[in-house]
Order: structure tokens, then sequence, then C-alpha cells
């Protein structure tokens, strides 16, 4: 049996003064380039990051995991984030790593399994949607308040505890200034704006483009749809290249979702509706969804 590689040294280091001691490190993702552990103490956990130098199809994951740190930075200043979120980062001998607050929570295609089915077409479990998707809309609102865009909308990056969410992974998060950084090129492809989708398409590689609050918006109303139905909001092939489903996407065009959902909720279905809007301007902000979400 392979021993799973630890964090670095550097990291646990001055995480032991965060968590306490003795701690423990147990790894919860290797894969394109990055790995994350959970590092637990008897004060309490937190979230390790760091890029995987012996992943040869792993580009710039250092610079991604510096770059997050900055955004997080800025993000705490602008009070988008809250000032307990970053713990600590800095560099090892083999990259960048990057600790920050754990949150003891579940990715959101797992927390709505329930919901899924049409056994979830019950009173308690109306509310309890409501309030996940509010929450998550309440926390991009604040985000775009102060000029940003997360830029990577998706169940995996939305983690849900007593029925509210809260969003993590900041690395390709676009800010007002215009400061250096990776090119932004979209993210997980389900969850990518029309908008988003033509831009790639129609630029080189190595071209940034500027996700805006807009594409946040999309992308909440996709994976809303997508966590609840089970079907991705536009129609593709799995197998296809990203190429491909970007093409589909830039069309505007999605499944309809009274055809696909579990069972009817009329409040929540004119929510995601409204959120995939094919045009960017047509769709309503994060604070309008959340106010659509809570019923005012």
């Amino acid at each position: 049996m392979v021993e799973a590689p630890p964090p670095p040294s550097e990291a646990l280091s001055l995480l032991q003064n965060h968590v306490g001691r003795p701690c423990t490190a147990r790894l919860l993702s290797d894969r394109r380039g990055s790995r994350a552990w959970k590092v637990s103490g008897p004060r309490g956990a937190a979230a390790v990051k760091a890029n995987n130098p012996d992943d040869e199809s792993a580009r710039d994951k250092a610079a991604e995991i510096a770059q997050e740190d900055d955004h997080v930075t800025r993000l705490i200043a602008t009070g988008a984030l809250g000032p307990g979120y970053r713990i600590d980062a800095g560099t090892w001998t083999r990259g960048r790593w990057l600790a920050v607050r754990w949150i003891d929570g579940t990715p959101l295609w797992r927390t709505l399994a329930l919901a899924r089915g049409p056994e979830g077409d019950r009173p308690a479990v109306r509310p309890w949607l409501l309030r996940i998707a509010r929450t998550w809309a309440d926390s991009l609102a604040r985000m775009h308040a102060a000029g940003w865009a997360h830029a990577d909308i998706q169940p995996m990056n939305t983690l849900v505890r007593d029925g509210r969410a809260e969003l993590v992974d900041y690395a390709l998060a676009c800010g007002p200034d215009d400061v250096p950084r990776l090119p932004y090129r979209g993210a997980l492809t389900h969850t990518t704006a029309p908008e988003i989708a033509a831009a790639v398409l129609a630029t080189p590689t190595d071209t940034h483009i500027q996700a805006r609050p807009p594409a946040d918006v999309w992308g909440l109303g996709a994976s809303l749809f997508w966590c609840w139905t089970g079907y991705t909001p536009v129609a593709y092939e799995d197998d296809v290249a990203r190429s491909e489903k970007l093409r589909a996407i830039a069309k505007g065009t999605t499944l309809s979702l009274a055809e696909f959902r579990p069972w009817s909720f009329p409040q929540f279905e004119a929510a995601v509706t409204a959120c995939l809007a094919p045009a960017p301007e047509d769709r309503p902000t994060a604070a309008a969804v959340a106010d659509m979400l809570a019923g005012r």
C-alpha cells in the first residue's frame, strides 16, 4: 500500500501553532497537479493546499496557489471574506502552499441527493433547499458588491452545513484590478456561462477572459439545475471534446427545467430559470436571486 504524501513540512510547522499539538494530516485529494489535506489538532482544523511537483501534467499549479492566496487576501480586505478564512501561506522546497479555515461541510451534489428523488417533495425539504440556494446567492452577492466574480461556481466548490452554503476555492476569481495573473480560460465546463464559452472559443489559449458577476449567476443556476435534476442544463454527450461542449453552451439554449425536475417547486424553479437567461444583462443579480429565494 502506497503511503499518502504528507503536507509540506513548512506548512505543518506553522499550523501546529494554530491547531495545536499533536496534529494529524489526512489527504483529501490529489489531482490535476495539486493536493489538499485536512490538518487537525486539539484546537481545531485547517485545509491545506499545495502543488504536486511530481505531476507532469500539472501547469502553473504553484503560481495558481500563490494567486489564490493573493485573491483571498484581497477579498478579506474588501470584507467579502471573513478575516479568519486565511490562516497562512508560503513557499516550500518545491513550490507553494496555502492554509485556510476548515469548513466542515458536504459538497452540494451529495447534499442534494435527497432532493433529486420524488421523496424529496415534502414540506421539510422545501425551506431547506431554499435556504441552501439563498445563502449561496448571498455569498456571491458579497463578492459581487466588492467588484469580484468567483469564476468557478460549481457543486464541488460549494459546501453545505446545517442548511447553509459556503464557497471555497478562490484561485480563479476575477477582481476589479488589472494586476498580473494567470489567464482565466473558464472552469468546469458544465457550469460555464454562454459568454465565457464563446470567449474561450474565440480567443487564443493565453488570452485572459475577465469573468464578471453575471457569469457567476449562470453558474449558480446551472449548478442548482444539475444537482436537483441530475442533468446538466445544456445537452451534449459526455465523451465529446470540451470545445464541442462549449459550442453547445455558447448557443444559450438550456433544457427545460419543467421537463427534468424531480418534483414541482415553482419558487425554486423561477429562480433557477432566471439565472440561466442566455444574455448576461437579462440575468438577475445574485442579491436579487437571494430575494427571489426568500420569497421577497
